[in-house]
C-alpha cells in the first residue's frame, strides 16, 4: 500500500504573540464594532499564543486591492512551495539519501486564499528542476479539509501507478484575505485564529524503493463524507475587495453530531474499533473544534494533545495544519503496526478522514 515517506513544514517569517495580534484588531476595529471588549475575549479564549503570517502587522494599515493580495500570493506561493518541498525531500529524519524533484512523477497542490491560472505548481516547476511529464493535480476551495484530502487523493493516485512518487504541497496565506473593513463577527473570529503555513509530504507507491530511517505511516484507506445544503457553515464570500470569510457558530455542535457516525463507519468498515487506534491526527480547527472531536469520538485530551500543541504555537492555517499536527506524530518513536487516524473538515460542509498504519 503506498505510504507517507517523508514530510516537510515552512513557517512565515513573522512570528506574533496572539496579544500583540489582538492589541491590533482592538485600535482597528474600536470605533466600528459595538462591544468589542467583550468581543475580543475570543482572542483569549482559543488557547493560541503565537502565529505565523507571510506579512507584518503594519501591511493591514494600508489599503490593498484585491489584485494586489492576489498577485502577493502569487509570489510568496511559489517562495514557500520551493522551500517546503525541499525541506521534505531532503529530511535525513525520514529518508536515508536525499529526492531529487526529477524522481517526482505527480504534484497535488492545494490552497484556497488566492488565485492563479496557471496554477502555484507550474510556476513552482520554473524554480525546481522537476520533469517536463510531471502530472499536475491543483486542488482548489477545500479549506481545512485539503490537507487530508491532498493526502487521499495520492493514495488513490498511487494505488493506479504503484512505482510512482507523489508530492503533497498545501499552502495557505490566511493573512492576504483579511479585511480591514469587515466587521462581522465571523471575521473577528477569523482574525483571532487563522494564520499562514506549508507543508509538504512525498507519498510513494507500492513498488517504490526508499529506504526511511524510522517506521512511516501507510495509508491503508480513505473516506469523504459530506453534508447537503451546507454550503453557509464556512467558506468564502468573494466580494470585489476579495475573500470574506464564512464562519458559523453551529460549526462545534455540528461536528459533535455528524462527526461520530461517519468516523465509526469507516473503521467498521475497515475491521477496526476506535480503541485500536494510537495516534489521533487531527486538524485543530480551533478549541472549540478539538473539544467536539472529543465529544464525537470519546476521546480524551490526552488523545488531542499534539493537535492542542500545534493549534498553540500556529493557530488555524487551514489545509496544511492537519500536515503539521502528522509531522510530530512521525517524529516521535511508533512501534510498528501502530493504527492512525487522519481527519480534517472543512467546507461543503464535508469531512476526509485517511486511516494509516506504521511500518518498518
Amino acid at each position: 500500500m503506498p505510504k507517507i515517506a517523508s514530510i516537510g513544514t515552512y513557517q512565515p517569517p513573522f512570528t506574533l504573540q496572539q496579544t500583540t495580534v489582538e492589541q491590533f484588531t482592538k485600535e482597528l476595529f474600536n470605533e466600528n464594532i459595538p462591544n468589542l471588549d467583550r468581543l475580543l475575549k475570543v482572542f483569549e479564549n482559543g488557547e493560541i499564543e503565537t502565529r505565523s503570517f507571510c506579512v507584518p502587522l503594519e501591511w493591514h494599515q494600508a489599503k490593498h486591492s484585491f489584485e494586489d493580495r492576489n498577485n502577493l500570493y502569487i509570489e510568496l506561493a511559489v517562495d514557500y512551495s520551493v522551500e517546503v518541498i525541499k525541506a521534505c525531500l531532503q529530511n535525513r529524519q525520514f529518508l536515508e539519501t536525499p529526492i531529487s524533484t526529477e524522481e517526482i512523477d505527480a504534484i497535488i497542490f492545494v490552497s484556497s486564499t488566492g488565485m492563479s491560472t496557471p496554477s502555484i505548481d507550474a510556476r513552482v516547476m520554473n524554480r525546481l528542476p522537476f520533469s517536463d511529464r510531471l502530472k499536475r493535480i491543483p486542488l482548489w476551495g477545500l479549506g481545512c479539509a485539503g490537507g487530508v484530502s491532498g493526502i487521499s487523493r495520492a493514495f488513490d493516485y498511487c494505488l493506479s501507478h504503484p512505482t510512482e512518487k507523489v508530492l503533497v504541497v498545501c499552502l495557505e496565506l490566511c493573512s492576504l484575505t483579511f479585511q480591514p473593513n469587515d466587521y462581522s463577527k465571523s471575521n473577528l473570529v477569523g482574525t483571532s485564529l487563522f494564520a499562514d503555513g506549508v507543508a509538504c509530504v512525498l507519498v510513494c507507491g507500492d513498488l517504490v524503493e526508499i529506504n526511511n530511517k524510522k517506521a512511516v505511516p501507510y495509508i491503508i484507506n480513505t473516506a469523504s463524507k459530506w453534508m447537503p445544503n451546507s454550503e453557509d457553515v464556512m467558506g468564502w464570500d468573494i466580494k470585489d475587495d476579495g475573500l470574506h470569510v464564512i464562519f458559523a457558530r453551529s460549526i462545534p455542535t455540528i461536528i459533535s453530531t455528524w462527526l461520530g457516525p461517519f468516523i465509526y463507519e469507516f473503521l467498521n468498515e475497515q475491521n477496526l474499533k476506535k480503541e485500536q487506534l494510537t495516534n489521533f491526527i487531527a486538524h485543530p480547527g480551533g478549541k472549540k473544534v478539538l473539544q467536539a472531536y472529543e465529544e464525537a469520538l470519546q476521546m480524551s485530551e490526552d488523545q488531542t494533545a499534539i493537535s492542542r500543541e500545534i493549534l498553540r504555537k500556529h493557530g488555524n492555517m487551514s489545509s496544511p495544519t492537519v500536515l503539521y499536527v502528522l509531522e510530530q506524530f512521525m517524529l516521535k518513536e511508533n512501534a510498528s503496526d501502530d493504527f492512525g487516524l487522519l481527519v480534517a473538515l472543512g467546507p461543503g460542509f464535508s469531512g476526509e478522514a485517511a486511516l494509516v498504519q506504521w511500518r518498518d
